[in-house]
């Protein structure tokens, strides 16, 4: 099916279906790549029959740019309670896998217009873009800054050029870029990642440290675990930080670091999970 593949440039033809199963791949996943228009629909609907002749001259004019899937609701009931379909037919735009816009019921011709020519790609939008294609570091970069100087709040160039500038080692650079930027859990992690990287010790260093939290000093505690999440061994970071969280001395920048360390894995994650409790039960 021609919506699965995200890596393609040119027009779609016309509006495919896709099915409850394929759903995250076609349009969550997809509209990472290109913005995704989704017509929620059902065969019983009748203003749904009325939308598409418009929906598909619509979309084939901005083929090139958005891609239109449809999805029967009676076939996937889950999908609809997902995205608190109420009403049909329904339209939510895809960009970057959240819905950006949406329409209920038959639009006028030029109102779905409207919402198709929203979706289009910006110059930032493309340059980030051809960004994350690009062979090496240097051409990413230079592809990102030119995008920000077109749109120097453009959320995406920021966030890739801040990464970069972390991968690089030049952590006060990268920082700056995110203060521009709304915080979201992106933005966290790499922030915990930056501030995390600085803490890192080298090997004889780390024996020290390693040493003095045996003899129980808190402060070493603290130091080896922030250095010990900068170099990615979270589960030994976070059992030292957890024991810096139990002196008053090292207490709030243990919990700082405990922090830290989530924001890195995500809340999902089983240790942010597992650890979570036991942070509580340490300070309180």
């Amino acid at each position: 099916m021609a919506s699965t593949d995200t890596s393609r440039s040119t027009a779609q033809a016309a509006p495919v279906e896709t099915t409850a199963e394929r759903f995250d791949t076609d349009v969550v996943e997809a509209s990472h790549t290109r913005p995704v228009v989704v017509d929620f629909w059902a065969p019983w609907c009748g203003p749904c029959h009325q939308l598409a002749p418009l929906l598909e001259r619509v979309a084939a004019r901005y083929g090139d740019h958005v891609d239109t899937v449809k999805l029967n609701i009676d076939e996937a009931p889950r999908i609809a309670q997902r995205f608190g379909i109420q009403g049909i037919p329904a339209l939510k735009a895809f960009r970057g896998g959240q819905v950006v816009d949406e329409r209920t019921g038959v639009p006028s011709e030029q109102a779905l217009a409207d919402l198709f020519a929203g979706l289009v790609p910006s110059v930032a939008d493309q340059l980030t873009t051809q960004a994350q294609q690009a062979g090496d570091d240097d051409e990413r970069e230079r592809l990102l800054r030119e995008a920000l100087a077109s749109e120097p709040g453009h959320r995406d160039a920021i966030v890739a050029l801040a990464r970069l500038l972390s991968q690089r080692g030049d952590a006060q650079e990268a920082l700056g870029l995110l203060d521009r930027v709304a915080p979201d859990e992106e933005v966290a992690r790499l922030r915990a990642e930056l501030d995390l990287a600085g803490a890192r010790r080298d090997a004889a260093t780390r024996e020290a440290l390693v040493d003095r939290a045996a003899r129980g000093e808190p402060e070493a505690a603290l130091e080896l675990g922030r250095a010990l999440a900068a170099d990615g061994d979270h589960a030994e970071a976070l059992e030292h930080l957890l024991t810096a969280v139990a002196h008053p001395a090292t207490r709030e920048s243990a919990r700082q670091g405990v922090l830290e360390v989530f924001a890195v894995l995500g809340d999902d994650h089983e240790l942010t999970r597992q650890t979570r409790p036991r942070l509580a039960r340490a300070l309180f």
